[in-house]
């Protein structure tokens, strides 16, 4: 091995080292949970959790969520129009027909 790619190998190491005292300690695995669909999966997280579940018998903290990608439109590919007191159709009707 010549000098040349030592000190590159030094040099791509002391890039990549995390900054010391800034990252915080309490990573563990947490449940997260859509509550739309009831889908849930588990990943390593810090975020404070009120709740617990149970999965495959061990307790996980749980974090409740409203959507996710197992709920949003742009993952599922099912776009969902709400129209609320026909607001779009009179959108379509004032400005729909200008070119």
């Amino acid at each position: 091995m010549n000098k040349g790619s030592g000190q590159k190998l030094r040099l791509y190491i002391k890039q990549n080292e995390m900054k010391k005292g800034i990252h915080p300690e309490n990573y563990r695995p947490v449940v997260f949970k859509d509550m739309g669909t009831g889908d849930q999966f588990i990943t390593k997280s810090c975020a404070d959790a009120k709740d617990t579940i149970e999965v495959d018998g061990v307790e996980y903290p749980l974090i409740k969520m409203e959507i996710s990608s197992f709920s949003h439109p742009f993952y599922t590919g099912k776009v969902k129009l709400v129209d609320t007191a026909g607001r779009v159709d009179k959108f379509r009707n004032r400005y729909g027909n200008r070119k």
